[in-house]
């Protein structure tokens, strides 16, 4: 059996776990969350710890236990702490500014670019070259924060660009006459 899926996922106090023949859904303090079921895993909830076994002894079940137990704890944790990922400006004149749902980026263009936050994901500026991405759901955080890097990605020779706040940047050396 998965290493991952033996561990148990503790739930808790005021999360709410409920366990249809269709889907897992978790709600809590940070919103509700819901995750299809596969019919290759058992999930069971034995007072406040969920467990996860594989209904047969396929490879396949086996390495969904461990998949579909850590998408579950991801949700567990995204509606009780939540995730954030932190994007930083680097470069002469870029900026960023959160208006609501929206993000207002300044990063070189001729114009300004403005990405629209999907529902659940909020965005802020503590400063104008800091960028913190936050939400329950880890796989949109991630997702939303890859496509803002992606507006300019850091670039290889002076290293401008969007880039995560713990990325490092190899800098190439230019070519010598």
């Amino acid at each position: 059996m998965s290493r991952v899926g033996k561990m148990p996922v503790a739930i808790p106090a005021g999360v709410d776990v409920s366990i249809k023949e269709d889907q897992i859904s978790v709600k809590g303090s940070g919103g509700s969350l819901s995750l299809a079921r596969n019919a290759l895993v058992k999930v069971a909830n034995n007072d406040g710890k969920l467990s996860f076994e594989p209904a047969n002894d396929s490879r396949e079940a086996n390495a969904l236990s461990g998949t579909i137990r850590q998408l579950v704890n991801n949700m567990v944790v995204g509606v009780t702490k939540g995730f954030e990922k932190k994007l930083n400006l680097v470069g002469v004149g870029f900026k960023a500014a959160a208006q609501g749902s929206k993000l207002n980026l300044q990063v070189g263009y001729s114009h300004p670019v403005n990405k629209d936050m999907p529902q659940g994901i909020t965005v802020a500026t503590p400063t104008p070259t800091e960028i913190i991405i936050k939400g329950a759901d880890r796989q949109r955080v991630g997702q939303v924060a890859a496509e803002i890097r992606a507006i300019r990605p850091p670039e290889p020779y002076k290293g401008k660009g969007i880039r995560y706040a713990d990325e490092k940047i190899t800098i190439k050396e230019t070519k010598k006459k």
